[in-house]
């Protein structure tokens, strides 16, 4: 947060750049702009017949009225602005600085003269002739420079024609669109109008675009008009809205792109004008997480903060979101060296001020682990390392062990034994009632983390969510390429069910859990509604632009080893209440006779691990944990 401090500082006590010529043109015209409309307003005050004695008055005032109105236009910073992009806040800054410049010339007047031989009506008129004319002034400079209004011969050139666009939604993000169509002439659309739902709405203009009328009528408006391209303005929509949107498109046979996210624009992914075609996450959309940033600020601002598993789908999303906490340090430990190369380089070009340390590491590695924590001490640490695909776990047992447990396991004690001030686990809703090994190892370092939590100064906690659209393992990208394949798409079962949520909610939920921890917490994240993977599976083949059945074909598979029906993110047994957060809620410790326990199961565990020895793993993770099931192909539980 330093760095916005920075931005303000400078924002306010910037000076226009000076060597700027176009600065001194538009100086000099306000200069005669303030002195012609100081004499205008004697002359509309007294019906141009003006008196030597007011003329005295005039001439006494004029080079007073010259240095103030200026002077004060720069206080204002009314120089500072780009004009070709003049809007609505420089005009009101202009009125600002007017109102300012009147009321100091006439205390001025009071305070000399007392209104003696002096009209205070003039000063009021010239403060009003003064906005005005500049007002229009830089509103021409805008009309000028835009290049909406330079002329454009590309039809009689024979270029490629605009295609006839129609806009869903008449909000903020739609103005934005059609000012960038309009402004930008490499954007080969010809704007037809709006569609909205809100009947005040209905006949009224957006920058000379008309409101055809609600979402009704989409159909026949497309017909009317020829429409080729749709282009859908609501980044607000809710999941159901969005849907009821696409449905509509889709019925008209017309193309169809959303805008940007407002999250995407906002972190300079893309811009307004880069319009995008509709993915599966635009269904899944809730309303904008709102954070405390002052609460994760305390805990990341100026600190060291280490990511384990860094370089992973959520570790690379925590990292980027951390970065822009300002952190005294980012260390970003991973395995795969070219996944870590390439997200370094990201983020120090966008947080060039910001000391990113890679750290290539398996945290596994006892001694190299230690090592690291010994050189860097870090103050905050996020443990996001983990082996997360089912059945590549249910084969690879000792895998898990190794990764998920013991590597966790030295994370936790690495934090205890160098004082580490937080320590946040990634966890899952596989850890759940679990049905594979994934899931076992992953609550019992639920188990481990409330463990030391309870005999400790480091604040450790974990933070359980569903399944994250785009993650590396995740159904999305699987059904990406068999759609881009020609399909069949798989689907394991037409009842399965899913929670999902997106990187960056679940990532900024992560940073805020961290804030509230106070040790020993399970942190459980809302997902929403579970998705049936069919139904995400026939979205996205329609959203793709092809027919469910008839292009593309969905096979169902079965349950693989370890995958169950439905997920859950708490039973019932857990005691859970709500946190400050409306998306996160906290599960207390329970059962801490037992928890203290699992330190001497936890060699056995190793043992059976060197020995590649699944079933007796499994077995002891059964011992440790009791509602693990052990999985096979004949479960009726599901």
């Amino acid at each position: 947060m330093k760095r916005l401090d920075k931005a303000r500082w400078a924002t306010t006590f910037m000076l226009p750049n000076l060597r700027n010529i176009n600065l001194w043109i538009t100086f000099t015209i306000d200069l005669l702009i303030v002195s012609v409309a100081y004499y205008v307003a004697y002359l509309i005050r007294f019906e141009a017949a003006v008196s030597p004695s007011d003329m005295h008055a005039f001439r006494s005032t004029v080079f007073w009225i010259i240095f103030v109105y200026p002077a004060t236009f720069v206080c204002f910073k009314l120089y500072n602005g780009m004009w070709r992009y003049t809007s609505l806040f420089d005009a009101v800054n202009l009125l600002k600085a007017v109102v300012a410049a009147t009321i100091l010339t006439m205390v001025m007047v009071l305070l000399l003269h007392r209104f003696d031989g002096f009209s205070r009506s003039v000063f009021i008129i010239n403060g009003l002739l003064i906005f005005l004319l500049i007002g229009g002034f830089r509103i021409c400079i805008r009309f000028l420079l835009s290049q909406n209004y330079r002329p454009d011969f590309s039809p009689l050139l024979l270029k490629s024609q605009p295609k006839n666009l129609l806009i869903i939604g008449a909000g903020s993000a739609a103005e934005k669109l059609i000012r960038e169509i309009q402004e930008n002439k490499g954007l080969k659309y010809h704007l037809i109008g709006l569609m909205d739902d809100d009947p005040a709405k209905e006949k009224l203009t957006i920058h000379g675009v008309p409101v055809l009328g609600p979402m009704d009528k989409l159909a026949k408006m497309v017909t009317q008009y020829n429409i080729e391209e749709i282009a859908i303005a609501v980044p607000s929509a809710s999941m159901n809205q969005m849907r009821r949107i696409i449905n509509a498109c889709k019925k008209t046979g017309a193309g169809y792109k959303t805008l940007p996210g407002i999250g995407d624009l906002i972190q300079g992914k893309v811009t307004v004008s880069k319009l995008r075609e509709v993915r599966y996450e635009d269904l899944l959309k809730r309303s904008p997480i709102e954070l405390d940033n002052d609460s994760i600020c305390k805990y990341l601002t100026d600190k060291c903060i280490l990511v384990t598993g860094g370089a992973g789908s959520i570790g690379s999303e925590l990292c980027r979101q951390i970065a822009a906490f300002s952190p005294q340090n980012l260390i970003i430990l991973d395995r795969n060296e070219s996944s870590l190369y390439e997200l370094a380089l990201d983020i120090k070009a966008l947080f060039p001020e910001l000391n990113v340390i890679s750290v290539l590491a398996a945290v596994q590695n006892r001694e190299r682990m230690r090592q690291i924590f010994s050189y860097y001490r870090p103050q905050v640490v996020f443990h996001a390392a983990a082996y997360k695909h089912v059945p590549m776990m249910e084969e690879h047992p000792w895998e898990a062990i190794f990764n998920n447990v013991i590597g966790s396991r030295t994370v936790l004690e690495l934090c205890r034994r160098f004082g580490v001030q937080r320590c946040v686990m990634v966890s899952t809703d596989k850890a759940v009632r679990p049905t594979n090994v994934m899931g076992a190892t992953k609550r019992l370092v639920e188990l481990l983390i409330q463990n030391y939590a309870t005999s400790n100064q480091t604040r450790f906690m974990a933070v359980r969510f569903g399944n994250v659209l785009g993650s590396a393992g995740s159904v999305l990208p699987l059904f990406k390429k068999q759609i881009a394949a020609g399909g069949p798409v798989t689907v394991t079962d037409p009842k399965m069910t899913r929670f999902f949520m997106t990187i960056p909610e679940a990532c900024s939920l992560i940073l805020q859990s961290g804030a509230y921890g106070k040790g020993g917490e399970i942190f459980v994240l809302k997902m929403g509604t579970p998705v049936h993977i069919d139904d995400m599976a026939r979205d996205l083949i329609s959203l793709s632009g092809y027919l469910v059945g008839e292009d593309i074909k969905i096979r169902y598979t079965g349950l693989r080893p370890g995958e169950k029906l439905y997920e859950e993110l708490i039973t019932q047994d857990e005691g859970i209440r709500q946190t400050q957060h409306d998306n996160i809620m906290v599960l207390a410790p329970n059962d801490r006779h037992k928890i203290r326990e699992l330190e001497p199961h936890l060699d056995a565990l190793v043992a059976f691990a060197k020995q590649g020895d699944a079933a007796r793993i499994k077995q002891k993770l059964k011992e440790i944990i009791p509602e693990y099931h052990l999985w096979t192909r004949n479960d009726d539980s599901e």
